[in-house]
Parts: structure tokens; C-alpha cells; sequence
């Protein structure tokens, strides 16, 4: 597609939303009368929405269920009844909610994949589906956030690890207050700085969690044994669900290369320049103990 097309493009969003069945797998599929048609949930983006808050956003509208999104399926692009669109995805975890039919969705089925692959009315649709099942359900995502952006250095007279927030770290750190609650986070750790926690500090209240602190991944702690370092990341994606950890730059590139690696996969990661921009997310999928997808998000809007 031309930047031209891909520009003029209407932007939507949606989800593979799974749950776990007393048969396996599962995944939601609707049913649009107006078209006669089975699809993934997903709808057109409202001005000033993000992506990742649209595709949250449509599967509770169309398909009536609270979700926590995962990894990234990336995106999809047709000419529709209303000119070409382009759809991103994600794969996301129902949490809840109830399905009740209207004029736009008039039935919601869960089925195993199998039978989405055969009910999909669309190609594209079955190929976000196949994405999905080579990624896998995940054991665990690690949300590794950069902390945003500090004040400066050179005018800073105290430790380091003190330093605080800039005016422009705090409006980065609102706006990661608003992405994390999109991924359903189970606990939060953060390294030692103070630019550190208070990046998650707002998010961590609002959610009620602790934050726990984890010297091996701040630069000084790190750098000292960086192999303990990266020990410390696994044993936080052992655990189920969803862990936010607010790190440094100096470790985040170190961390996802290591992890990257590890894992044998082409996850689309460059290993000799991994990012890390401040404020930026790095979500790490995790199944079967393994790595599985590696998204980054430049910035917290997406």
C-alpha cells in the first residue's frame, strides 16, 4: 500500500479475544447482521484514541467482553464498503463481561481454533488467527517500562538515584498511567531511582499494588552482575499474569537482547540496537518458559 493509501486509510482496531475453556482454547468471534459475516471484534478509531485503548474499547462495545491485551498481531489492510481501512490487533485475555445483541452484532460464539479458522468470512481474519496460535496462550507478559524523563543531571547536587521527574517526565509518566491499566497488570516492581518508581508510582495506586523494588535492575545493580540481572527478569515472568517492571536504559537493551536470544526465534528484534526511549514499553510475551513476542511501544500512546 502507498503512504498515500495507507494515509488517506481509515485506522481501526481490534482483538483475538481468548479465554481457556473446559475444552481448551477458545476465541470470540461476532457475528455482523448488516453484513452477514463472522469477524474479530474491532471497530474504527475515535479522535484522539490510541490504538491499544481503541481495540480494548470495540471488543467491550461489539462483543460485550473485558479484555487485557497481550501481544501484538499486527495489522491488516482491505478496501471495505467505505473506502480501504486499516486494522490493528492484539491478542487479548478475557477478564469478564456479558454479550447483549444489537443492531451491529447480533451473536457471539467462543469457539476452539479450529472452527474460527473455518467460520472467519475473511482471509485476512483467519491470517491475524494463525499469528495468534504460533504466539500461543501466554504464562506471563513482562511490561518493561523505561522510566520517563528526568531533570537534568548537570543541575542535580544530590544522589543520583534521588533525581526526580522533569515537568515533561511527569506528563510522560500520566500518559503511562493511562497504557498499563490496557494490559490488566497483576503486580509491579520497579528499579531502586526515584525516576524509576514515580514513572509507575500514579498507575501502582490507582491499582492498589505494592511496588516492589529490585536492585539487581537498576544500572548500578545490574552492571555489577548483569547475568543475576537477567536471572531476576526470568524469575519475574515466571509468575502468572502480568508484571510491570520500571527500569533504566542502561539495562532495558541488555535485558530484551539476552531474552531475545534465549529464546531462538526471529521475534523481529535488532540484538546490536535494541531501543529504549524514555517512557517507551517493552512488552515480553511469555509461554511455555519461553519468549514468544517482543513489542515495543516507542512512546505510551502506541
Amino acid at each position: 500500500m502507498s503512504r498515500t493509501a495507507s494515509a488517506a486509510a481509515v485506522q481501526a482496531a481490534g482483538c483475538v479475544a481468548w479465554r481457556v475453556g473446559p475444552a481448551g482454547v477458545e476465541v470470540a468471534l461476532v457475528h455482523r447482521p448488516r453484513y452477514d459475516d463472522w469477524s474479530l471484534p474491532k471497530g474504527k478509531l475515535d479522535p484522539g484514541e490510541t490504538l491499544l485503548a481503541c481495540a480494548v474499547r470495540e471488543t467491550a462495545e461489539e462483543a460485550g467482553l473485558a479484555v487485557r491485551l497481550g501481544a501484538r498481531l499486527g495489522r491488516v489492510s482491505y478496501t471495505g464498503p467505505t473506502g480501504p481501512k486499516v486494522v490493528h490487533y492484539w491478542a487479548a485475555e478475557v477478564r469478564g463481561g456479558a454479550f447483549t445483541p444489537n443492531d451491529e452484532v447480533d451473536e457471539l460464539r467462543f469457539v476452539d481454533l479450529a472452527k474460527a479458522a473455518r467460520l472467519l468470512s475473511y482471509p485476512h481474519d483467519a491470517g491475524v488467527l494463525r499469528r495468534f496460535a504460533a504466539i500461543g496462550v501466554p504464562g506471563s507478559t513482562v511490561l518493561l517500562v523505561r522510566h520517563a524523563k528526568a531533570g537534568s543531571r548537570s543541575q542535580w547536587d544530590g544522589d543520583d538515584d534521588q533525581r526526580p521527574l522533569s515537568s515533561t517526565g511527569r506528563d510522560q509518566a500520566a500518559q503511562v498511567t493511562k497504557l498499563l491499566p490496557l494490559f490488566g497488570p497483576d503486580r509491579v516492581s520497579s528499579a531502586p531511582p526515584v525516576r524509576c518508581i514515580d514513572t509507575v508510582a500514579t498507575f501502582a495506586a490507582a491499582a492498589e499494588l505494592t511496588i516492589g523494588i529490585e536492585p539487581l535492575l537498576g544500572e548500578a545493580g545490574y552492571w555489577a552482575d548483569p547475568d543475576a540481572g537477567v536471572d531476576r527478569v526470568r524469575a519475574l515472568a515466571a509468575a502468572p499474569g502480568v508484571t510491570v517492571l520500571s527500569s533504566q536504559g542502561g539495562v532495558i537493551p541488555d535485558v530484551v537482547a539476552a531474552l531475545v536470544e534465549e529464546s531462538g526465534q526471529d521475534l523481529g528484534v535488532d540484538l546490536a540496537d535494541v531501543p529504549s526511549r524514555k517512557a517507551s514499553v517493552w512488552v515480553l510475551t511469555f509461554a511455555g518458559g519461553r519468549l514468544r513476542a517482543a513489542d515495543y511501544y516507542p512512546t505510551p500512546t502506541g
